[in-house]
């Protein structure tokens, strides 16, 4: 994770190696240097009872690496799997892009880049599912 930049708005928290973090009354910008740092801002944090989805359910696994609560190993094979069913389902090149970037993210232990490559496929599959309840009702 070497390298990686936070800019933090007011009272912005984040969870660092387990540690909550707040940030004070402005702005600010944080870098973190140690390399393989559990980075989670708080703001982007999927909810338990929010994970009805696909790609928030494989969110979710790399949250789960980046709080601490969850067994690096096994996790890194179910994001794996994960990553292979969505890509089942999001055959655009730009979509494939982004699971590519969060394979290659996962195998080198960078989960924080997983997790930011797999949240960009939120609003489309978001779209998928409303245009499916589209058609459906």
């Amino acid at each position: 994770m070497s390298g990686l930049v936070l800019k933090l708005a007011p009272r912005e928290r984040v969870l660092i190696n387990g540690a909550v973090i707040e940030n004070g009354d402005r702005r600010s910008r944080l870098s973190i240097i140690t390399p393989n740092a559990n980075i989670l801002r708080l703001r982007d944090a999927i909810h338990p009872e929010d994970v009805k989805t696909p790609v928030k359910r494989v969110c979710y696994i790399a949250q789960l690496i980046l709080s601490g609560d969850a067994d690096k190993e096994e996790a890194r094979m179910q994001l794996i799997r994960g990553i292979e069913q969505l890509s089942q389902v999001f055959t655009d090149d730009d979509s494939r892009r982004q699971m590519a970037v969060a394979t290659e993210a996962v195998v080198g232990d960078q989960f924080y880049q997983a997790l930011k490559a797999l949240r960009a496929l939120l609003p489309r599959e978001e779209r998928l599912l409303a245009s499916a309840q589209a058609v459906t009702s």
